[in-house]
């Protein structure tokens, strides 16, 4: 089968989404299907940062091919990206099935226009935030709701099917009133993180010394940075050795979270160190990690939670989303509301001092949670989908 996935990015321009389209593409390559990748020039949008000059726009792959295409946006904080060519793309290629990432895109409109001229099913993985939860301010979030009020609509009906990872995405989804198509409830898999990287590792490369809260994402704003801050400013009056370290590309928030470590007189208390590309060593640093805290106003999965479980560290995240879903409060970390600073810190200070809590609760993620999610369980749902649409 001929499949092409559409995704605004792919690595090496990092998230969450980005992973999961070169998985899903590398996985369905060895089950000898032919899948091109579509996707921008960008290495990240927030932001707006083209990649260089040294990655390829059209490169073979073992699975097929990835096709780099340029993209424009709409001007200043509206900031839309539009594919240039990507129809034509499709035309010249002429994909079985056409699977298309995240609601809301230039690119699910492209799909529906391709299947509409050429009878060819296309598949919608929405990847969804609700409007509050974009990134942008309140410019983009205008131009979202007119988009969910006037466009969306024929736009998502035209999918064969629409896939999330939640029931609470497709709850969101729901108030929408769109008259959505097939759903299908697909959660995200899950690939190991090497250890290969020998213990230190992390430490001796970044020189960090001492016990550690950890956050791992682009700092963008709808990450609940600010709040971390302020509940590990709070926790660590009480615990002098403590350090605060960030992982993550800069989405637009280091100016902002360094100037309120600075109001909490954090100083080298905090530690942005960037995007870490070795998958050893953020690895290593999990399992370094006293906790792994992910405070987001909104996450449709949190796959950073899955990554800090499979290494035997609990988690703090916010109770929102797609996270209650599969991180058992109480078993696998501890839950606590966005935006609330207090709770978000006695929830750090619980595991930071109960270190049979912390181990209970790393332990129980590891070998109750973890398993669950995998990317063949995942492969195996979309290539039954795949059949499906296509027959139908």
């Amino acid at each position: 089968m001929k499949i092409a996935q559409v995704s605004t990015r792919f690595p090496p321009g990092p998230g969450g989404v980005e992973r999961h389209v070169a998985e899903v593409a590398v996985r369905l390559g060895g089950r000898g299907h032919r899948v091109d990748v579509y996707t921008s020039d960008l290495y990240r949008e927030f932001p707006w940062q083209r990649l260089g000059p040294e990655v390829a726009r059209e490169e073979p792959r073992p699975f097929g091919a990835v096709h780099r295409l340029r993209v424009r946006s709409l001007p200043g904080p509206l900031h839309y990206p539009f594919f240039r060519g990507l129809g034509t793309a499709l035309d010249r290629d002429r994909p079985d099935v056409v699977h298309v990432h995240t609601y809301g895109t230039d690119q699910v409109a492209v799909a529906a226009r391709f299947g509409r001229r050429n009878g060819t099913p296309f598949i919608l993985t929405a990847h969804f935030h609700p409007i509050w939860s974009i990134e942008g301010g309140w410019v983009r979030h205008r131009l979202r709701a007119f988009y969910d009020r006037s466009r969306a609509g024929p736009i998502v009906r035209a999918a064969a099917c629409v896939i999330v990872q939640t029931r609470e995405e497709e709850r969101l989804l729901g108030t929408l009133d769109l008259r959505l198509p097939r759903v299908e409830v697909i959660p995200p898999g899950y690939a190991p993180l090497s250890t290969v990287a020998a213990p230190g590792t992390f430490r001796s490369a970044y020189r960090i010394s001492g016990p550690f809260v950890l956050f791992v994402g682009r700092l963008a704003s709808n990450k609940g940075l600010l709040p971390l801050v302020e509940a590990f400013t709070a926790v660590a009056q009480d615990h002098p050795d403590a350090t605060l370290v960030l992982i993550g590309e800069d989405g637009g928030m280091r100016s902002a979270v360094e100037a309120a470590a600075a109001r909490g007189g954090l100083g080298s208390r905090l530690r942005i160190l960037g995007h870490v590309a070795e998958d050893a060593v953020l690895a290593d640093a999990y399992r370094e990690a006293r906790l792994t805290v992910l405070p987001s106003e909104y996450e449709a999965f949190g796959l950073v939670l899955l990554e800090s479980l499979a290494q035997g560290t609990p988690v703090v995240a916010s109770r929102i989303g797609g996270i209650p879903e599969f991180v058992p409060d109480e078993k696998a970390g501890l839950l606590v509301p966005p935006n609330d600073p207090g709770e978000l810190a006695r929830a750090i200070e619980r595991l930071w001092t109960d270190e049979t809590l912390a181990r209970q609760l790393g332990t129980f993620g590891r070998d109750r949670v973890v398993p669950l999610y995998t990317w063949e369980r995942l492969v195996d749902r979309l290539e039954s989908l795949y059949l499906d649409v296509r027959s139908r």
